[in-house]
């Protein structure tokens, strides 16, 4: 049983307030809209080439600043740093975030061209933002070096897999820092060998009972703050390096969406609460193991409080594709940052038959081997 401190409940949403409007990141020299470019981690113009430095207000505030959860209600910012404007795709009903002199002609979810400007509403802006590293070039060659090593994958589906348009995509996510006190109780086992009634020598386990105090500083424990994609393939471009994040400024993102957030701040630290118990426990039962000099530990019971909760909240960079085989979409991700690759793939049920088949001939080896 796990719990919070009692003055949770205060918690409100972050108050709205109205978005500063300034110009968009306009080329100097010809006046064209800039991106942001990975490769170079400056402003560049697609149209005359001209690269532009990010410049830092505050040399002393160039990450994330940690908030405090039960403040939250006073610390609202939908300050973005630029006019932006609500695009939604009618085929999927992604919601995405663009500067307001940014074309958005198709939707990174699905690929549709059916995108259309929602009415325009204050949208919380990020505390930070974890700037791409990779470039849509890169994240293409990450994809074909990972599909190539799918061993179920038909050699046609990797022959043809030539993702298009890759897009880049913000991510909103939650991190927290907490200070845990926990206490438990538990049983630990010790293995040990004896001779049983029939003269056979079998292991037994003789339990014992303990309980105990444990603390831990959660440092940015991330939590997802869309319920768009599937958690398995978020899940599986992990990790993301949070602590390499720089302060939100407008130019950081420009040239790319960003997902509107749709897991409030409370509703992520219930999630946030139920990851750190699993950390919990892994290390409660490792630090029984070890003091006791156990081999199993059993009927972990433990009671979490957390002290000094802050929070961030951040954008996190992924490219988005997908590609097409015998009729069907198969979409994945790949981390803006490391390049881990993540996603759908079709499955030759021929190669499945022979893994089977070639498995089971093994273990026929092996048995008849055992057996001269």
């Amino acid at each position: 049983m796990e719990n919070g401190q009692g003055n949770e409940a205060l918690y409100q949403e972050p108050a709205v307030v109205d978005t500063k409007k300034e110009t968009d990141e306009k080329c100097p020299c010809c006046g064209g809209v800039m991106d942001f470019d990975p490769t170079v981690g400056k402003l560049h113009c697609p149209y005359c080439d001209h690269v532009e430095e990010i410049l830092e207000e505050d040399e002393e505030e160039t990450s994330a600043e940690e908030l405090d959860f039960f403040e939250a209600e006073q610390t609202g910012n939908c300050n973005w740093g630029v006019e932006k404007k609500m695009v939604l795709c009618k085929a999927c009903g992604g919601e995405m975030v663009y500067d307001a002199l940014e074309t958005a002609g198709e939707c990174p979810y699905c690929g549709s061209n059916q995108v259309m400007e929602a009415q325009a509403e204050n949208t919380l802006a990020p505390g930070g933002v974890c700037v791409f590293k990779l470039d849509a070039k890169q994240a293409a060659e990450k994809f074909k070096n990972w599909i190539k090593k799918r061993w179920f994958c038909p050699k046609e589906a990797k022959q043809t897999a030539k993702p298009k348009d890759f897009k880049g995509i913000y991510l909103p996510y939650w991190t927290f820092d907490t200070q845990t006190t926990t206490t438990y109780s538990a049983q630990y086992g010790k293995h040990r060998r004896k001779r049983n009634s029939k003269g056979e020598t079998v292991t037994v386990t003789d339990w014992y009972r303990c309980s105990g105090t444990y603390e831990e500083f959660i440092d940015d424990q991330a939590v997802s703050g869309t319920t768009r994609h599937e958690q398995s393939m978020l899940n599986g471009i992990q990790p993301f390096d949070t602590a390499d994040n720089k302060s939100y400024k407008p130019e950081y993102v420009a040239g790319f969406a960003s997902e509107r957030y749709s897991v409030g701040l409370k509703d992520a630290w219930e999630t946030a609460k139920s990851l750190i118990s699993v950390r919990l426990r892994s290390n409660i039962s490792r630090k029984i193991r070890t003091e006791h000099h156990a081999d199993v530990v059993r009927g972990l019971h433990i009671r979490t409080s957390y002290t000094g909760i802050k929070y961030k909240y951040l954008l996190l960079p992924v490219w988005m594709a997908c590609f097409k085989y015998k009729e069907k979409i198969y979409r994945f991700m790949v981390n803006g940052q490391t390049g881990r690759v993540s996603g759908k793939i079709p499955v030759s049920p021929l190669k499945v038959v022979i893994t089977v088949l070639g498995a089971l001939l093994l273990l026929g080896a092996l048995w008849f081997v055992s057996n001269l």
